[in-house]
């Protein structure tokens, strides 16, 4: 088949897009830059939601960015099985969008957190994360003000013993996400949110490592060998 086609997600206030296409593009795919007040999904094979500070932030993280016309695409294509990973303020526009559960609050500290961090996939088996192997440590930067990850009980210990927390904070953890969490995916494993941005690790030049290219490989040779 031809390239891959992932969609980047712009919201007013995104800062990574242009980051994730790059990251795209090293993958091996076409990046197609998408606008969140369109309802057009140009036909794309999955989506990236990046990092950011999305409108609204200022009621909840991602509470506003939900209603935007995109997502009213994102939500149905997802839940069709379209690939769909979402960066930081991304994983936040999620779980508001109620496609993954919990919620992201601000950070225990109350402080905005931006560091070199050490995780460990918990889930190889999502269509972003195949490319990893369980148990294999990363080191990918995180940043984020709001990025405590939170749910009740019964439904941290459902994420816990149907596989899908997909990485969790290792010697450390910087928010105080419960469980250590950094990132969770859907039943189905084709929708993953994640805190860390890999797409800031994809090239040594740049990043602390290249360890995040690993989620943009993986659903670029899903795609390609589907």
């Amino acid at each position: 088949m031809d390239a891959a086609r992932v969609g980047v997600i712009t919201f007013p206030g995104s800062l990574d897009d242009k980051d994730a296409a790059r990251a795209v593009r090293l993958a091996g795919a076409e990046p197609v830059a998408l606008w969140h007040g369109d309802h057009d999904l140009r036909g794309v094979d999955a989506v990236v939601l990046p990092g950011g500070f999305s409108y609204g932030d200022y009621l909840r993280a991602g509470a506003i960015a939900r209603f935007a016309p995109l997502m009213t695409e994102v939500v149905a294509a997802a839940n069709a099985g379209l690939p769909v990973l979402g960066i930081c303020n991304g994983f936040q526009v999620l779980c508001e969008s109620h496609l993954l559960p919990g919620a992201l609050l601000p950070n225990a500290g109350l402080h905005f957190v931006c560091r070199d961090q050490r995780l460990r996939v918990e889930n190889a088996g999502t269509v972003w994360t195949s490319e990893y192997r369980e148990g294999q440590e990363l080191v990918i930067p995180i940043k984020n003000a709001d990025g405590r990850y939170t749910a009740d009980r019964e439904t941290l210990n459902e994420l816990a013993e149907s596989g899908r927390i997909v990485a969790r904070y290792v010697d450390l953890n910087p928010n105080g996400s419960l469980d250590d969490i950094a990132g969770i995916t859907n039943e189905a494993g084709n929708v993953v949110g994640l805190m860390p941005h890999p797409e800031h690790a994809v090239e040594s030049l740049t990043g602390p490592s290249t360890d995040g290219l690993g989620f943009f490989t993986s659903i670029v040779k899903r795609l390609v060998n589907a």
